[in-house]
């Protein structure tokens, strides 16, 4: 493999993320559509209703072209003539406007149910573990929500949900045939059911191509949006030239599977195309045969507007099968992209039903509404964990049986060497991950019995990198409380040290770019305390809050976290180890398991695991002393 080129084993692993997978059935896939479809019925059945005029007014079309030439070549009246022809321009007229009607309700009722369909994945999506997305690229998560649906789109803005009032047509036509001369009908239909097992067979091959098609595309997504946001790391390190390249041969990839699917599409054009040419040569040499046995001349006259007509016919009978070759590439594209969609629909959500109780839905129902201002802080609670497990991927555990306990109303400082596991355990305190084993307890309650909701109502998390979303500071700080209490949230910043700062930028309504972009590390931080202090929880978890600030905002953080902790049950994980000399008691993690626990002078006395640390820290931090002693 060349320098630079993308590992064939992910190539690989794209292409068997929904491609290898056993398929859905179409049946299957309608029916996981139904209930978005049935939310618009009216929609659908108006576009029904007028489906058998539009199919009625295509299917009398060649009959008034039949008695125009019998009006001409037997009976020789003009006035017959345009008698047949005002009738073919009110048909055509008439399934004109039928059609537009038909349009007009499917795209309505079509698009409505997309807004839904596009709604509930979003809201599933957030609500799904962070095992699944930590496994998922995030491009590959954000193409079911964006391009999958837009392939569903397709099936409305292209017209190939109109396919049962093709069918309808074809059907009239059938009809028709069949009644203005049988033998003719039979010829002209003995080509469709090889026809048929040739579409069926392109069907099959062509649904893998298109689930191929929709994987590239969710790849090329996934890398184009992790290069988009590592930028600057790819331009540091002079890395353009071989992200390229690997997207060269990722996108290589994309359009071989478009190939495959083109091929596919092509080819039932074609013989599509061909299957036609062929019934109208039957037809012709069938009635030239029939001609050869007619007596008379006038006889045969008068059966040519039969002829012309079963001709007028033909071409209109294939006239669907053409444009349903075209809209077959859109249908399979629109039902690879559900397969996808009902995938992600299918992944267990962190908010699937436990054992709800009335009060439970309450207030379940007020954290989605909302009010003025949070609620009154409840009396602090202890917070336990009990035989804590947790592996991220099976075999590799992260937390090996943790035992520990918060008291109510105090502060516990968690430390421990990178990878000990202490994020992990403020995670599974707010579940954004499941136990594997264990519990953790607040009060007498298990967090797993407590609704989502509530539970981060009553826990909050400030996270050593802090996001920020686009909007405005308001935005930021009254984060999923409901209506915005403005006198509240410039109280919360006051409390965090940065009222002051942000009042020159435009106060509450200084604009927040995306990731928060125009804000310091240092007041990202400190947006975060304000954040907590507006929605006044009680229990709080800092989880190496002061680790990439300087040491000014350091102080303003330390100042806030102070007033933050005071009167809650909190858990500090830290990273400089000075911070803990105010906590009630330090918890030391190794290895996923507690190595000791205590006070800090008790711990650092018994020279284990936390007095190494203390020490190495201050051997670090030594040095610096003494050089600004010597400045």
């Amino acid at each position: 493999m060349s320098a630079g080129a993308v590992p064939d084993s992910l190539l690989a692993e794209v292409a068997t993320q929904g491609v290898a997978a056993p398929a859905r059935g179409d049946a299957a896939l309608w029916r996981r559509l139904g209930p978005y479809l049935r939310g618009q019925m009216r929609w659908l059945l108006a576009a029904l209703l007028v489906m058998p005029v539009g199919a009625l007014a295509a299917g009398v079309q060649p009959l008034f072209t039949k008695w125009a030439v019998d009006a001409a070549l037997v009976a020789r009246e003009l006035s017959g003539v345009l008698a047949a022809a005002f009738g073919l321009l009110g048909a055509l007229l008439v399934e004109a406007l039928a059609r537009f009607a038909q349009m007009a309700f499917m795209h309505v009722g079509g698009q409505r149910a997309l807004v839904a369909l596009r709604a509930d994945l979003f809201a599933h999506a957030q609500r799904l573990s962070l095992r699944y997305l930590d496994r998922t690229p995030v491009g590959r998560v954000a193409t079911r929500l964006t391009h999958d649906v837009d392939a569903l789109f397709e099936l409305f803005s292209t017209g190939a949900v109109m396919a049962p009032a093709d069918v309808l047509t074809m059907a009239a036509y059938l009809g028709v045939m069949f009644w203005l001369d049988w033998r003719l009908a039979l010829v002209a239909c003995v080509l469709l059911p090889p026809l048929g097992v040739a579409v069926e067979w392109i069907r099959r091959r062509a649904r893998v191509a298109f689930r191929e098609v929709r994987a590239r595309v969710a790849q090329l997504h996934a890398y184009v949006a992790e290069q988009a946001q590592g930028v600057a790391v790819v331009q540091a390190f002079g890395r353009q030239a071989r992200c390229a390249q690997e997207h060269r041969r990722i996108n290589d990839a994309h359009r071989r599977a478009n190939y495959a699917a083109i091929r596919y599409d092509a080819l039932l054009y074609s013989i599509v195309e061909s299957v036609a040419a062929a019934s109208a040569a039957l037809v012709l040499g069938f009635a030239a045969f029939r001609l050869e046995a007619v007596d008379s001349t006038a006889e045969a006259t008068a059966w040519m507007g039969t002829l012309v007509a079963f001709y007028d016919f033909i071409q209109r009978f294939f006239t669907p099968l053409r444009d349903f070759s075209t809209k077959y590439t859109v249908i399979q594209s629109a039902l690879a992209a559900c397969e996808r969609m009902f995938e992600l629909l299918d992944e267990r959500d962190l908010d699937a039903p436990r054992s709800w109780s009335s009060s439970d839905d309450t207030e379940s129902r007020e954290a989605r509404i909302g009010s003025a201002s949070p609620r009154a802080r409840r009396a602090p609670e202890s917070v336990r964990f009990e035989g804590v497990r947790l592996a991220y991927r099976p075999g590799f555990p992260v937390l090996h049986g943790v035992d520990f306990e918060v008291p109510a109303g105090q502060c516990v400082g968690l430390v421990g060497p990178s990878g000990s596991g202490k994020s992990s355990l403020a995670a599974l305190l707010v579940r954004l991950y499941e136990l594997d084993g264990g519990s953790i307890r607040i009060g007498d309650r298990d967090v797993r019995e407590i609704p989502i909701a509530q539970l981060r109502r009553r826990v909050a998390l400030v996270q050593q990198e802090v996001l920020l979303l686009s909007g405005t500071v308001l935005d930021n700080v009254v984060l999923g409380t409901g209506r915005p209490d403005v006198e509240r949230a410039r109280w919360a910043l006051a409390r965090a040290g940065l009222w002051e700062r942000l009042e020159a930028r435009g106060g509450l309504s200084a604009r927040v770019e995306e990731r928060g972009a125009n804000f310091s590390l240092g007041e990202r931080q400190l947006l975060a305390f304000a954040r907590v202090f507006y929605r006044d929880p009680e229990i709080v978890v800092l989880d190496e809050a002061t680790a990439s600030v300087d040491s000014e905002t350091e102080a303003r953080v330390q100042q806030a976290s102070r007033e933050l902790l005071r009167g809650r049950t909190a858990l500090l994980i830290a990273h400089r180890l000075s911070t803990l000399r105010d906590v009630s008691r330090v918890v030391v993690l190794g290895e996923g398991r507690v190595v000791e626990q205590g006070g800090f002078d008790e711990l650092v006395r018994r020279g284990g695991s936390f007095a190494r640390l203390v020490r190495l820290q201050a051997s670090l931090e030594r040095p610096h002393a003494a050089a600004l002693d010597e400045t």
